[in-house]
């Protein structure tokens, strides 16, 4: 059986356009494409085909999405520009080192003539003067200072609670309406004298000495600190001797007033104790600045320093 061939295996009628006899008619010096030459004499150039069943690709559309980093320039400015801020910055700078430079002297200045710069810190939330015993206190002196320091709390307290009781017993009319109001006043009398009173006589006095060391301000505190136990021993008894002592919520007064007022009598015993854990308070106190002032040989000092003093008077 024979077998049947191919003529042309390569010639695809839907795959190469030169296998049209159109396209092939329209070749320049080609009418037929059989056995001529595929370049044009003429010319010497490829044949360009004008009609093809291939459409040209489409364009492709542009991308508004970039996957590489785009590096911007963006203008530093003049130059000049660049130096007159720098030239700013330096002068600024150098200001700045002279005003530091400045304080520090300052600082050392005061520092050598015994002046200390204190900034009002006491009470935070409205202070009216300085006061920083973990700063200015040395480390074995802290403790002995805030025993101290309890002690002029409590005499604030027990003069604001001491106000407050004795205005009561005066709406209640606990006490003769005759003083009633001098009572009164002189209980804002204590308030007002004592709480600003204790500290410029003898809280602020301490907290110096124990700055500083200094024998004199020592024998200054031990003073005007009798004074104030003086006062707490008052305070306590409350004897009638002005205006039959009910000014003070004290012991002799609390009997008369629980006649008249439970609730007035409540206050005043109140009162009583506080003035009395104050006057424990306040003698614990002075024995134990006592003992470091002996301790410490600033007896011996303070004399020499009285001695000193009164010859200098004398001459």
């Amino acid at each position: 059986m024979a077998r049947r061939y191919d003529s042309n295996p390569f010639d695809e009628e839907d795959v190469n356009p030169f296998s049209d006899p159109v396209v092939r008619s329209q070749i320049p010096g080609n009418a037929s494409y059989g056995g001529s030459s595929f370049y044009d004499t003429q010319f010497n150039r490829v044949p360009q085909v004008t009609n093809s069943r291939l459409s040209p690709l489409p364009p492709e559309p542009a991308s508004l999405n970039f996957t590489k980093d785009v590096t911007e320039d963006i203008p530093l400015g003049n130059t000049k520009d660049l130096k007159r801020k720098e030239k700013e910055l330096k002068d600024k700078e150098d200001e700045l080192r002279k005003r530091e430079q400045e304080l520090k002297r300052k600082e050392d200045a005061a520092a050598r003539a015994g002046i200390v710069l204190e900034d009002k810190n006491w009470p935070r939330f409205f202070p009216i003067i300085y006061h920083d015993i973990g700063k200015d206190i040395p480390v074995h002196l802290q403790r002995l200072q805030y025993r101290a320091y309890l002690s002029w709390l409590g005499i604030m307290v027990c003069l604001a609670w001491n106000f407050i009781a004795v205005t009561g017993a005066w709406i209640v009319h606990a006490v003769s309406s005759t003083y009633g109001v001098q009572i009164w006043f002189l209980a804002i009398i204590y308030a007002i004298a004592g709480v600003p009173g204790s500290y410029f006589l003898w809280y602020r006095p301490l907290y110096r000495a124990m700055r500083s060391e200094s024998a004199l301000k020592f024998g200054w505190f031990f003073l005007a600190y009798l004074l104030h136990i003086v006062f707490c021993i008052l305070a306590v008894v409350a004897p009638p001797i002005v205006f039959k002592g009910r000014s003070l919520a004290g012991i002799l007064p609390l009997f008369q007033i629980f006649g008249k007022s439970v609730v007035i009598g409540i206050f005043y015993l109140i009162g009583a104790i506080l003035f009395s854990t104050e006057l424990l308070l306040s003698l614990w106190v002075l024995q134990q600045v006592y003992s470091y002032f002996r301790g410490t040989g600033k007896e011996a000092e303070m004399k020499r320093q009285l001695a000193r003093s009164a010859v200098r008077a004398a001459i």
